[in-house]
């Protein structure tokens, strides 16, 4: 983990940010196109992956199973040479999303060793929705030592090649079907990528009942069944995989990821306090229609050029002639929701929105629990910020935010996690003051060359190394 922080000229409230800000893919369809790697016979190749620490991270884990991973223009995978089924325990911690790779090894080779996943402090996340899902397939799962092993088959101690094809490992003849049907007692996107990963392999179909529908989730649904998966429903709440039998996957056609639709509204929320006129280009703005609607009731002048995407060309968001103070913007409250929902990803940056207008707001966050750790930080630089529960805030706005307290920590910030780090640099952007934020290993796990983009715009922003 990297020891930098971002020193920070606010902008006292002022609109000066001008220019354009180009969206990489998105992280969260990238990192499972990556582990679906593991699916195909031979290298695939992977498009518009973003430049970010968690890719980094998935890259060292595929490595050490054994994959070839080189990063160019593209992104490519070769994972002929896996020779390992227990995912790296020291790299799982740092990135919850490492729990993904189980679907596809466990398809492959019937058996993978993983950790209790890490990643950002927001909260419990169990993962007791894919160990039940995995048992319902007919695997045996085991705990020992904060680790978990489940296997197809009971197949005993084996490096990938002593065990083959296992197809999907819920019945080893390939001659004979099986159906199942998984009711998630939640909803859980990693659970349903997961999933339905394990089972584009099996000898039967499965489906999947109260899945997450998530733009990322059909970006690589899509891929997979170009490439020879059989999968029907993604982006619905029924997922239905029909198993090759065994049969991996042929890498037909490259993998692209979709615009990062948690990036672009990141910045459409900085650049509704931030900026004059800022056009965010390469996006999905049907991606993002709650924050948009939400954004233009509040008084926010955006214009929206829905692209063609069936002819591949993006959208853009717009923001222009954003010239009246941020206190005349109007207050709204906000419920997380999953897709098509308001994201839990863009909590924090709402948030600290809505510290700078008008009027009362509260924000309840559904999704997961302990995700407002960084509004003390808010509360420090002097947002109207209260912490009703663990789930919801309460703003009221606006206040002025600045450096209240003395000492050489007056104003030094922190980011918490990947979106709350976003949300802390926008706030210190807003703020009248120079300040120090730390933790930027968070933000860059999420935010590719988030200082330079901004810096673009007119942005007084350093990465310095951190004392």
């Amino acid at each position: 983990m990297n020891k930098e922080s971002f020193n920070i000229q606010g902008l006292g409230g002022a609109k000066t940010l001008n220019g354009t800000i180009r969206i990489n893919g998105a992280k969260n369809a990238a990192l499972k196109a990556m582990a679906a790697a593991v699916l195909f016979d031979g290298p695939v190749e992977l498009h518009n992956i973003p430049d970010t620490e968690d890719i980094h991270t998935m890259t060292e884990i595929l490595e050490k199973l054994g994959a070839q991973v080189t990063h160019g223009a593209s992104v490519k995978i070769d994972p002929t040479n896996i020779d390992a089924t227990t995912i790296d325990p020291k790299l799982a911690a740092i990135m919850r999303a490492s729990i993904v790779l189980t679907g596809p090894l466990l398809a492959r080779y019937g058996r993978v060793t993983f950790p209790a996943p890490g990643g950002c402090v927001i909260g419990a996340r169990p993962i007791d929705q894919f160990l039940k899902g995995y048992e319902k397939m007919g695997a045996v799962v085991t705990e020992n030592d904060c680790s978990y092993t489940i296997e197809f088959g009971g197949q005993g101690e084996g490096d990938p090649g002593s065990l083959g094809l296992v197809a999907g490992g819920m019945i080893r003849d390939p001659g004979v079907k099986k159906d199942i049907t998984i009711d998630f007692e939640m909803i859980t996107v990693g659970g349903t990528e997961t999933l339905m990963m394990a089972a584009v392999l099996g000898n039967g179909t499965v489906t999947l009942n109260n899945c997450a529908q998530e733009p990322e989730i059909v970006n690589v649904a899509e891929w997979l069944n170009e490439c020879g998966a059989h999968i029907i429903g993604a982006g619905t709440d029924t997922i239905s995989v029909r198993g090759t039998a065994g049969k991996l996957l042929s890498p037909i056609t490259p993998y692209t990821a979709i615009p990062d639709r948690i990036e672009a509204g990141s910045y459409l929320i900085l650049g509704a306090l931030c900026a004059e006129q800022l056009t965010i280009e390469n996006c999905r703005p049907d991606h993002l229609k709650v924050l948009i609607d939400l954004l233009i009731q509040s008084g926010v002048p955006i214009k929206i050029d829905n692209g063609d995407v069936g002819n591949g060309r993006n959208g853009s968001i717009s923001i222009i002639g954003n010239t009246k103070p941020n206190a005349m913007f109007r207050p709204f409250d906000v419920s997380t929701r999953e897709y098509p929902g308001f994201p839990t990803d863009l909590q924090a940056q709402i948030v600290t929105y809505l510290t700078q207008v008008t009027g009362k707001s509260t924000v309840v966050e559904n999704i997961f629990e302990g995700r407002f750790k960084y509004i003390d930080d808010l509360q420090r630089i002097g947002a109207g910020v209260t912490l009703d529960s663990s789930s919801k805030v309460s703003i009221t706005g606006p206040q002025e935010l600045r450096v209240t307290g003395n000492g050489e920590n007056a104003a030094n910030l922190l980011a918490h996690d990947i979106r709350a780090g976003f949300a802390i640099v926008m706030a210190a952007l807003v703020a009248e003051g120079i300040f120090t934020v730390s933790n930027v290993y968070f933000i860059d796990r999420g935010y590719e060359k988030m200082e330079e983009k901004l810096r673009a715009l007119g942005a007084k922003i350093d990465r310095v190394q951190s004392r």
